[in-house]
């Protein structure tokens, strides 16, 4: 239940943020940076939506001084001429006293305000490489379902280790400025290649024609971009000076893209990376949960009194992670009852309440879910003598029935076990209440408890 009220208040939430509500969509995105299951619900629903438009991400980066913000807030509005809408995410470095942005939104930009054409927010690093926030990707995402055609995201400016930002944007424009010097060769190695456009900033002043040779000598030395040769744009954006010709050439390089489907194979290696990264940090939060210091003292002592060695625990560790990462669980215990009816009076006085109840005619029996914490007890009422449930109260009583365990893929459990020469009760997997899936494995095999393995994976096995 509390899932399915997270997922429709996150779907009254897109329709608020598609709807023009600007405090929905910040909204929105504080629920995405805060992370969590509201975050998870957010996204999905804003990946649901498909727009005509194809909204394409610009990233600048560059280092510290370049003017990123002004060029960036010069950019958007001659976009807005345009009758382009426009996000804006700024990454900002993190404050020591309150962990947000140093600077934020409220201080840059300011002659946007009332612009519902516009939206701009400012993340913090809080201590991530590559220049960016790790929930960027994710509050382009928020944005872009707000119906932005364009996002442009900037960078905190650190140096070499902004080479991220070409991963998330379809357009890097790398901002350098005259004065850097020799600044330009030690950057090359680390940003110097991601660039898809040059721009020289604040070109006014003296050495702008120094910074550009430097670089088309590089480019001519070492930097391979195959049909693309990255262009030398040089900007003032104070007045903006530059920034309608720095506009062309990035329309110019998206159409590039498009003619040479590089935008689709750019997309698509950026997610194949971008998925990696999601589930190492949805693995990293299972070994949290799972080695808590708690959970890791007895392994400590044991391992201090030379009773193990430190490596079999960090396997071991590591497979009861995998397992609760792939989604093994305790699902139910079953109990034999006679009456539903009448059991379901103590686990009222108890707080309990079923959720679901159900007949399920080939096993001749009646279910009634009722859920305990993130398990949940299964009532079990015969409605025949001559059923399993039937035969089980006859012989043995009202009880525990059987144990079950959910797993990711239930014909999958069942062919490792029959491998294994587990023994089973059943040899072909059954569909039981609720549309679940099952097989029953024999308690000869388990230590004398008839264990259930189920799973709500795909009825073909996939």
């Amino acid at each position: 239940m509390a899932d399915r009220t997270i997922t429709q208040e996150a779907e009254d939430l897109l329709r608020r943020v598609r709807a023009g509500d600007v405090r929905a969509l910040a909204r929105a995105v504080s629920v995405v940076e805060e992370s969590g299951a509201a975050a998870t619900a957010v996204l999905t629903a804003a990946h649901s939506v498909r727009e005509d438009a194809d909204p394409i991400r610009i990233g600048f980066t560059g280092p510290p001084g370049a003017g990123k913000s002004t060029l960036v807030d010069a950019y958007a509005r001659l976009l807005r001429q345009q009758n382009e809408t426009v996000g804006i995410v700024a990454v900002d470095p993190t404050s020591p006293f309150h962990g947000g942005a140093i600077l934020g939104d409220r201080i840059r930009m300011q002659a946007h305000d009332g612009d519902a054409g516009i939206y701009i927010r400012s993340v913090a690093t809080r201590g991530m490489l590559g220049g960016l926030a790790a929930a960027t990707a994710e509050i382009c995402t928020v944005i872009e379902a707000s119906g932005k055609s364009r996002m442009l995201i900037e960078t905190v400016g650190v140096g070499q280790d902004e080479v991220e930002i070409a991963r998330l944007a379809d357009v890097t424009v790398l901002v350098l400025v005259p004065g850097m010097g020799d600044d330009v060769q030690s950057i090359k190695a680390g940003v110097m290649e991601i660039a898809d456009i040059f721009v020289i900033n604040k070109s006014d002043r003296e050495g702008a024609e120094r910074v550009e040779s430097e670089i088309l000598a590089m480019q001519s030395l070492a930097m391979e971009h195959g049909a693309w040769t990255p262009p030398v744009i040089r900007t003032v954006a104070t007045t903006g000076a530059g920034v309608a010709e720095m506009h062309a050439e990035i329309a110019r390089y998206v159409e590039h893209l498009r003619a040479n489907d590089g935008l689709r194979i750019r997309r698509q290696s950026a997610w194949s990376q971008r998925l990696r990264q999601m589930a190492q940090r949805e693995l990293l939060r299972v070994v949290e949960r799972h080695t808590t210091p708690a959970a890791m003292e007895p392994y400590a002592t044991a391992v201090l009194a030379g009773k193990t060695n430190p490596y079999d625990v960090v396997h071991e560790t590591v497979r009861n992670v995998l397992g609760a990462a792939a989604g093994m669980r305790l699902d139910h215990l079953g109990i034999a009852v006679k009456s539903i009816a009448e059991a379901k009076k103590f686990y009222g006085v108890l707080g309990l309440h079923i959720e679901h109840e159900e007949t399920v005619e080939h096993e001749q029996v009646k279910t009634a879910m009722l859920p305990l914490g993130e398990t949940r007890i299964e009532l079990l009422e015969p409605t025949a003598e001559d059923s399993v449930i039937g035969r089980y109260l006859a012989k043995r009583g009202e009880g525990l029935h059987h144990i079950a365990v959910h797993v990711p893929n239930v014909a999958a459990a069942m062919q490792s076990m029959k491998d294994a020469g587990v023994r089973l009760v059943n040899e072909q997997v059954k569909v039981g209440a609720g549309g679940h899936r099952y097989f029953f494995v024999h308690p000869a095999s388990t230590g004398g408890v008839l264990l259930e393995i189920v799973s709500s994976d795909d009825p073909r096995g996939l």
